[in-house]
């Protein structure tokens, strides 16, 4: 079995404002780097467009329609101060939704060994009922409501390291003993949310935050003394990365000082964690990310790792 790119050119179609950040680039950076002669037995497929249905696993249905009701035919509307649609946006929006249902189909079939997910927008920002922070569909809890409902996963862990706090995922799974969500972040930062304290009503919510300029080391500490073994204490059947790559120290957005040689790293690990104790079962979806240098460097760290390289 290979790893499995996913991807779909509707990613290019969600127009920003002039100046922001989560821009189209970013995905032209990640397509550029993997068509590098060392990912050629990457297994490449097209993401289908997800269906309503799929994004109500964790966005009640009023909340989906407003989102659908409110994509413009021409020009931009602002949901909030950071979060933009264009005609193409609701388009690139299903289809990310597409590409992680489909990602969690083929790893739990067994017809590919894990998968990276490589659409915008990104979606961990997204809370059941809100849309923010660059954000409109919840990728990855949609994913894992998924695994549960079509593939009988028991337990689902989503490991997000995105250098900001993932609000909505934690939000959508703060009462579900079944999900565990894990974060290492950098605290104060952007949405305010992810204190060490903050645990759900289960305790299934592990959040280990970072100071503005910590780097490897501190990141390194927190991953394998609080993420690591929270994760392997619930035994998922399932891994799900949230893999944001602003961390980076060339990020324009934050204030951690990451290599793209510890994304590599943190890869790593948790593909053991995954072998032990989920059957390998591992699907990164992409998530922030900012500087196109950065952004291109340590995804591909990424995939060669999930590729074992």
């Amino acid at each position: 079995m290979t790893t499995l790119l996913i991807s779909h050119p509707s990613s290019l179609q969600h127009a920003t404002p002039t100046g922001h950040p989560e821009r189209s680039d970013r995905i032209r950076a990640v397509e550029r780097v993997l068509e590098d002669e060392r990912f050629a037995t990457l297994q490449r497929v097209t993401a289908p467009e997800g269906e309503l249905t799929q994004v109500e696993l964790c966005h009640p249905a009023p909340f989906v329609q407003g989102v659908v009701a409110a994509a413009p035919r021409d020009g931009l509307v602002e949901l909030d101060a950071d979060t933009t649609m264009s005609p193409g946006t609701l388009s690139a929006a299903l289809h990310g939704v597409g590409a992680a249902v489909l990602a969690v189909d083929e790893i739990m079939t067994r017809r590919a060994a894990n998968a990276f997910c490589a659409m915008r927008p990104p979606g961990h920002h997204a809370e059941s009922k809100r849309a923010m922070g660059f954000c409109f569909f919840n990728n990855a809890a949609i994913a894992a409501r998924h695994a549960q409902k079509a593939h009988g996963a028991e337990r689902v862990a989503i490991l997000d390291w995105d250098v900001h706090h993932g609000n909505g995922t934690q939000e959508i799974f703060w009462n579900d003993a079944s999900v565990l969500y894990a974060s290492i972040h950098e605290m104060p930062l952007f949405p305010g949310t992810g204190a060490a304290s903050e645990r759900g009503e289960h305790g299934t919510i592990v959040n280990a935050p970072l100071r503005a300029g910590d780097g490897s080391d501190a990141f390194r500490d927190a991953y394998e003394s609080a993420i690591l073994p929270s994760i392997a204490a619930f035994r998922p059947d399932l891994v799900i990365v949230s893999a944001g790559f602003d961390a980076h120290w060339r990020d324009p957005l934050a204030n951690i000082n990451l290599k793209e040689q510890d994304f590599a790293w943190a890869t790593q690990k948790l593909m053991e964690l995954a072998d032990r104790h989920a059957g390998g079962r591992l699907v990164s979806i992409l998530e922030g990310g900012y500087d196109l240098e950065g952004l291109s460097r340590s995804v591909a760290a990424h995939v060669m790792a999930l590729m074992r390289g």
